[in-house]
């Protein structure tokens, strides 16, 4: 049933992406002076979880690789690479630059200066999840760096904006900005389409499941192609000729569980320090919350970090905030 199964991963980045032309027109045409070889300022990609935010900027970016000789990139995921040291290791690989670099002992410092020497072709770097950079005075130290043109993606600009201190806030804020809608069912029905013809064999799934499958993902492609990805395998392990209603009912729950569990792994120390808390409590308010959690860590970060920290899983729904600033609790997300 299965034909190609990359189709349905997390990183596969589709040879023609639908329905964001708006989107793609844009962030092209803002990119469109590295083709020259002129620096652009920073992009900003906003939007919720699943509405297509890292497939458009890679998709945008291997599109400008293909008219540009000379141009490097590179993808790096600020949740999985949130410390300094992580992000300007990712950065420097991109260019081959990391030669006698030691995680153990090679300074901060040395890294930048190594970045900050390099006088090679343009270079665009992908910084998705970039709310969750540790030290974000490194996106200050970035900016000024030439050749290097940043795309930054995150959930939410207020959020990301009310983190930074003056400094860097100023120095990104004549970056470009683009906002992402959730999808509509025809949207994530006709993405899901795509995701059949390229990956499964003919016939063996309905546009009306395609639909109800678009319905239960409520807006998120995530969800969506991992709701379809599960069905699939579901059924060829039970040797069916075609995906059934069954299929579909029983992948709802368990891609959610899939795609949650995910979300639990990338959590840092911190951040699942503070979801443990959530967990074992139920419910919490903030105060007591942080009282909490500075008794089980070293080195506890400041209120603000925490705020940042919770905002981020309730984005991806693992946790959820009940009630105003003065009343306000945590409770798990169910």
């Amino acid at each position: 049933m299965i034909t190609d199964a990359r189709v349905f991963q997390d990183e596969f980045v589709p040879s023609d992406v639908v329905h964001r032309d708006a989107e793609i027109n844009y962030l092209s045409s803002t990119l469109r002076p590295i083709t020259d070889g002129d620096p652009i300022e920073p992009v900003c990609l906003f939007g919720p979880s699943g509405t297509g935010k890292t497939c458009l900027a890679r998709y945008t970016v291997e599109q400008l690789r293909e008219e540009v000789i000379d141009l490097n990139t590179q993808y790096v995921n600020c949740w999985e690479d949130h410390s300094r040291f992580k992000t300007l290791y990712r950065i420097l690989d991109g260019i081959g630059k990391t030669l006698n670099i030691h995680r153990q002992s090679t300074p901060t410092d040395v890294l930048l200066d190594r970045l900050r020497d390099y006088e090679g072709a343009p270079y665009v770097v992908i910084l998705d999840e970039v709310d969750q950079l540790e030290d974000k005075d490194l996106l200050y130290d970035l900016r000024r760096i030439r050749n290097l043109n940043l795309l930054l993606i995150a959930n939410d600009e207020t959020e990301l904006f009310a983190h930074l201190d003056e400094r860097v806030a100023s120095r990104l804020q004549p970056c470009t900005r683009i906002s992402f809608d959730t999808y509509g069912d025809d949207e994530l029905a006709s993405i899901l389409q795509d995701r059949v013809r390229w990956g499964l064999r003919p016939d063996v799934i309905t546009d009306a499941q395609l639909r109800d499958i678009a319905d239960a993902a409520a807006g998120d492609a995530r969800i969506a192609i991992g709701v379809l990805r599960v069905a699939a395998r579901t059924a060829s392990r039970n040797d069916a000729n075609a995906i059934h209603e069954e299929h579909i009912e029983a992948a709802v729950a368990e891609a959610k569980a899939e795609i949650k569990r995910k979300t639990e792994e990338k959590l840092t120390h911190h951040q699942q320090v503070l979801y443990d808390i959530i967990t074992e409590r139920g419910e919490v308010a903030p105060g007591t919350l942080y009282e909490a959690y500075a008794e089980r860590v070293d080195d506890p970060k400041t209120k603000r970090t925490m705020r940042n920290y919770l905002q981020k899983m309730e984005h991806y729904n693992l946790i959820t905030a009940v009630g105003n600033d003065g009343g306000r609790e945590y409770h798990l997300r169910g």
